[in-house]
């Protein structure tokens, strides 16, 4: 299995990169095989189809980063540490951390609504041969990116495209009374520029889409990590609601999907141009 897709433009005009990490598909036998789960099951935690939501990315200019392996497989949005000791022989447990006790560590103990997804353990080695294929792949392809677009351009902004389900924002409310359709992340300023942050709102609001901040998703270990403003590197996370393009139990387009594929095609225009301006943050 590779471990993700690399679509480059023909011709590199901005410093944004779109990366999607939880929408590979690619099941390994292996998983299949080995899982008290049926692969539909399995898929639940998968953010499917916002590989092809944010396809049109290098044709405006822009690298798309897209897994291949799926996240019940590994999550490439975890710290390669966040090994959890009741899935995984031979770790020891150590300081309290939240996504590992909840089964969401690097390698997955559940997949969506706490499912248990093997009836053991693992060896170390099944999971170190996928940190060593998939993880690190993934993460040096990210810094890879972003360095290249640091040097070309001066600053990076890294837009870390995720789905979420419709019921994870049932109780958010919003300034006008409605559900947000999209949750940016950047970690309440620390990941990327407030100026950054607002761009990238603002296309999504001009296409109609409400949006909210950090609520209920702040952002995870890539926007952790590689979000340094300071050093002009930049990462919003996005979170789209499913419901707008899928029938999230058939996981499936729904009849909505081309329509709104559209817009996002929009919206993916609007934030390449943040990298093609000549960004002069406060945190310079």
């Amino acid at each position: 299995m590779t471990a993700y897709h690399l679509q480059m433009p023909e011709v590199r005009t901005t410093s944004v990169v779109f990366a999607s990490p939880h929408s590979g598909r690619d099941y390994p036998r292996r998983l299949i095989r080995n899982s008290v789960l049926d692969e539909r099951t399995l898929r639940s935690s998968e953010d499917a189809f916002v590989d092809q939501l944010f396809a049109s990315a290098p044709l405006e200019g822009a690298p798309l980063l897209t897994a291949t392996a799926p996240r019940a497989w590994i999550d490439v949005n975890r710290a390669i540490d966040e090994l959890d000791p009741a899935l995984i022989e031979g770790v020891r447990k150590s300081t309290h951390n939240p996504r590992v006790a909840s089964g969401l560590g690097v390698v997955p103990r559940v997949v969506a609504n706490g499912r248990a997804i093997y009836r053991g353990k693992l060896t170390w080695a099944e999971v170190d041969d996928r940190l060593e294929t998939i993880w690190r792949p993934w993460h040096q392809a990210i810094d890879t990116l972003m360095d290249d677009s640091v040097a070309l351009f001066g600053d990076a902004v890294l837009i870390d495209c995720h789905s979420m389900p419709h019921e994870a924002i049932e109780t958010i409310s919003h300034p006008h009374g409605a559900r947000p359709e999209i949750v940016l992340g950047d970690r309440f300023g620390a990941a990327a520029s407030a100026d950054v942050v607002d761009r990238v709102e603002a296309a999504f609001t001009a296409v109609g889409l409400r949006v909210a901040r950090n609520s209920p998703f702040a952002g995870a270990y890539v926007t952790q990590h590689y979000g340094r403003p300071a050093c002009n590197r930049h990462v919003v996370q996005i979170e789209i609601d499913r419901s707008l393009y899928m029938n999230e139990q058939a996981i499936r387009p729904n009849s909505n999907f081309d329509a709104f594929r559209g817009l996002i095609r929009r919206v993916v225009a609007d934030i390449a141009r943040i990298g093609r301006s000549d960004l002069r943050l406060a945190a310079e």
